[in-house]
């Protein structure tokens, strides 16, 4: 499994650098107190919500790089600095020394760890778009295949990929809450996939590319191959919904993007109904 760029990348192009951080947020505030942001001369990192806000922490932060600025700052967010929210927002500023560096490291790879996983099995031009669409929020996406070259031409900065002959021993493994979205080049690796999924107890979302009648002949196959077809009362299938008939797989992808981010960030379980045995003991 090959991993993702994240901090490191940063610190280690920029050798003096501003941490920022909220520090305090009182009323309606852009981000809360566990928001932060690296600042260089020509770079940042993360955000602590954007506008004027942010605008006025880079300028301080630059600032204080060259020696000429306090380490905190108490901001009203009002009609005094063009941002309406109407709170107040404490922000404080360090140099990030060596030992900062390290914390801040440590405290990225906790955040990612401890991201709710989605698996996208199948690497082709859903897959693909798939995972681009969720790369740039708080998940952890992992791309798997079983064919070594489609799996190496994706190209998606911030998730990972996985090639393995087995993919349904990557569902087994994936942690509790983990969403699967089953979309490969073959028909019964999906539905082989897409059941292992299901029988899990603890899955947050699962998902199949494809259409009325393969929902059919799915819920035929767990009947027959698992005596379980009340499995497919839980699968999202076709993915994205039928409210827009469009089969670009850009649109697909932004479609489904929202249900599975919405299932993983609440982290809800299917229903109790569902844990029962696994489908393959």
């Amino acid at each position: 499994m090959t991993g993702r760029k994240d901090i490191r990348d940063f610190l280690s192009r920029e050798s003096a650098c501003v941490l920022v951080e909220v520090a305090g947020a009182a009323g309606s505030t852009p981000r809360d107190t566990d928001a932060w942001m690296l600042v260089s001369r020509e770079r940042t990192f993360a955000t602590i919500g954007g506008g004027q806000l942010e605008y006025m922490a880079i300028d301080h932060a630059r600032k204080l790089l060259q020696g000429a600025a306090d380490s905190r700052l108490n901001i009203p967010l009002g009609p005094e600095i063009g941002q309406c929210c109407g709170g107040r927002v404490a922000l404080s500023f360090r140099i990030a020394d060596k030992e900062t560096r390290a914390r801040l490291i440590e405290r990225s790879d906790d955040e990612i760890a401890q991201r709710p996983h989605v698996y996208i099995f199948g690497a082709g031009h859903v897959g693909n778009a798939l995972a681009m669409a969720l790369s740039l929020v708080p998940l952890r996406t992992v791309l798997v295949d079983t064919r070594e070259h489609e799996l190496s031409a994706a190209d998606v900065p911030g998730i990972e990929t996985c090639l393995t002959a087995m993919p349904e021993a990557i569902v087994r493994d994936a942690p509790p809450g983990s969403a699967f979205v089953v979309l490969t080049h073959d028909h019964a690796l999906d539905f082989l996939i897409a059941a292992e999924a299901l029988g899990r107890e603890d899955a947050s979302y699962v998902g199949m590319i494809g259409s009325k009648t393969k929902r059919a002949t799915f819920k035929n196959w767990l009947s027959r191959e698992v005596n379980r077809p009340e499995l497919c009362k839980w699968l999202v299938c076709p993915i994205g919904g039928t409210a827009v008939k469009d089969k670009r797989p850009p649109v697909i992808a932004a479609l489904a993007a929202a249900e599975i981010m919405t299932a993983a960030l609440n982290r809800e379980p299917l229903p109790p109904q569902n844990r029962r045995k696994p489908v393959n003991a």
